[in-house]
């Protein structure tokens, strides 16, 4: 097999043109950079002396939380308090059980055997999406932990924040929140930005690490897609197994439970049909 070819910096430029900021694989480039953090972060946190310290993105190579922790971008502000900011696209899950996961998950990597809960870190989170998750039309959400019977807000070092694209109020954090659509930003109330999808956009730097990514993604598809059909293939297999009554005992000498458990359902399921 030949060398994979170079593409030149006009075919890189073709190649990431569509991408916004609010798609997985370009935030995460976009993102693996101070300045932008810390400007999105004033806004959306309402303080504009935040500070923040640090960036891990999910490919870094300081990123010690796992793939099986969404990380488009932990920040450490200032204060050492951490701050895992997500974006999201599609509406097909659930959210908010989606941050509580990524939350613990965080907080049990953090934490040290024998620390006492009192020194366990507080946590932001901030969860960019492409619609409103709570359909009450506002730009922005906090969702607090509160005792039922007195409805006094619990601190348990946890604050989750939900902004979103769809809703347009004329405010700053909406106007920030339009640019997240956009395939180019050039907007003078938000220069580090601009300045960062310019560099990604059209320098050199920018464009091999947009691609880099890109290329990183197409393989995890490429892969999910190949095992999703030799999942499906094992699946059939067994049906057919079952249905010329062979025992589980011996299916299971090839297949596992859960592709086993899977064909008895998809079974029932075009009997009930």
């Amino acid at each position: 097999m030949g060398e994979k070819q170079e593409l030149t910096l006009e075919e890189k430029e073709e190649k990431v043109r569509d991408f916004r900021p609010i798609d997985d694989a370009f935030f995460e480039t976009l993102a693996d950079d101070r300045a932008f953090c810390q400007e999105i972060l004033r806004v959306i946190l309402s303080d504009k002396k935040l500070v923040v310290e640090d960036v891990i993105v999910q490919n870094s190579k300081r990123n010690l939380y796992g793939c099986s922790v969404r990380l488009d971008a932990l920040c450490t502000l200032g204060n050492g308090t951490k701050c895992n900011i997500e974006v999201q696209r599609s509406n097909n899950d659930n959210h908010l059980k989606r941050v509580r996961y990524n939350a613990a998950s965080i907080a049990v990597v953090d934490s040290q055997r024998g620390d006492k809960f009192r020194e366990l870190e507080d946590l932001y989170v901030v969860y960019i999406s492409e619609f409103d998750v709570f359909h009450g039309g506002y730009t922005k959400y906090h969702v607090d932990s509160v005792v039922r019977e007195t409805g006094k807000k619990v601190k348990d070092g946890l604050e989750r924040v939900f902004v979103n694209t769809e809703i347009k109020d004329g405010t700053e954090l909406s106007e920030l929140m339009t640019c997240f659509l956009e395939k180019e930003v050039d907007n003078p109330n938000f220069p580090e930005f601009s300045k960062r999808m310019k560099f990604l956009k059209h320098e050199k730097g920018g464009l091999d690490a947009v691609c880099d990514v890109m290329e990183r993604y197409e393989e995890i598809a490429a892969e999910k897609a190949a095992k999703e059909a030799s999942e499906k293939a094992n699946i059939k297999a067994v049906k057919n197994m079952i249905q010329f009554n062979i025992s589980k005992n011996m299916i299971l000498t090839k297949y596992s439970e859960t592709e086993y458990e899977q064909a008895v359902k998809e079974l029932e399921e075009e009997e009930a049909e």
